[in-house]
């Protein structure tokens, strides 16, 4: 049983070396082994305030940007209203020049055609003048003395008027 069992002498230095070995961990190693678990305790807390400061302002970015976003669809759509209304102003204003120079056109037309017509008719009746002249100059060229020679002549005008 002795070898079960230890000595006193043996059982005290094992304690006397546990307290010196306990003193010396306490005095030399306890401190600094507390300060680093207290640095890394602090670094831990640092970025867990770090990452959550990260994630509001994570939150706070994505709404500014659907804000930003939700102005910029509204800007391009009053953009696009503006465009496509100008744009049928201007399509309707080129109508209706076209349709007013359209207008003129047609007025210029029948003015000239008007004025060309009244230069037709002034011709048409120089040539009746002339032609009645001539026919006068016919006449009076001719004998008119006697009956039979006038109606002979004015049957052959009645014949030249038919044919005409």
């Amino acid at each position: 049983m002795d070898l079960i069992t230890p000595g006193t002498g043996l059982i005290f230095w094992q304690l006397f070396g546990f307290l010196g070995l306990l003193f010396i961990l306490i005095k030399f190693a306890w401190k600094p082994m507390l300060a680093a678990l207290d640095e890394r305790e602090s670094s831990i807390e640092n970025a867990l305030k770090s990452a959550e400061t990260a994630r509001n302002e994570m939150a706070n970015l994505k709404a500014e940007n659907e804000k930003l976003l939700t102005e910029a669809r509204l800007e391009r759509d009053i953009i696009l209203k503006k465009a496509q209304d100008a744009s049928v102003k201007m399509i309707d204003e080129a109508k209706e020049d076209a349709i007013k120079a359209g207008a003129q056109m047609i007025a210029n037309a029948k003015a000239v055609i008007e004025t060309e017509k009244k230069a037709a008719l002034a011709d048409i009746k120089t040539q009746v003048a002339s032609l009645s002249l001539e026919i006068t100059e016919k006449l009076l060229r001719k004998n008119l003395s006697d009956d039979k020679a006038q109606k002979e002549l004015v049957d052959g005008f009645l014949n030249e008027l038919k044919l005409n």
